[in-house]
Order: structure tokens, then C-alpha cells, then sequence
């Protein structure tokens, strides 16, 4: 049983977003949990850990286990 948990860590990463817990899987890049979340990163801005981040940077940024994100999306309208 320990060993299933032990699994569990290893492939997931428990980060802050947008002000709740949530699970991502472990190595995305900011890019790649964008992706992940069916987020276009052209149409939002992200801070992690209280700095907002280049969005040029997102495919180099590394989301780390205990990271603080907030995810802002922009919408169009009229």
C-alpha cells in the first residue's frame, strides 16, 4: 500500500490555482498546464508565486509541487 502512494507523489504535484489546491501532473511546463487545462496561452496572463510570468518564458517555467498560480483569462466582448 505504501508503495502505491509513493507512486501516487511521484507522478502528481499538489500546486495553488487560483486560490485552490489542486493536483497537476509532475515535469509541466507553464506551457504544458495551459495545455493541460484546455487554455489558450495567447488569451491569458499567469502569475506564479507572486511574479507575473513572460509569457515568451512559458515553455522554459517548470511548474514546481507548492507553486502559487492565478490564471487570468481575457475575454472579448462588446
Amino acid at each position: 500500500m505504501t508503495k502505491t502512494a509513493s507512486a501516487a507523489t511521484d507522478t502528481a504535484i499538489r500546486v495553488t490555482l487560483n486560490g485552490e489546491a489542486r493536483d497537476l501532473p509532475a515535469g509541466l511546463s507553464l506551457s504544458a498546464m495551459l495545455s493541460h487545462l484546455g487554455l489558450d496561452p495567447r488569451k491569458v496572463a499567469v502569475e506564479r508565486n507572486l511574479e507575473i510570468a513572460p509569457r515568451s518564458a512559458y515553455d522554459e517555467i517548470a511548474i514546481a509541487d507548492g507553486d502559487r498560480l492565478e490564471i487570468v483569462q481575457f475575454v472579448g466582448g462588446g
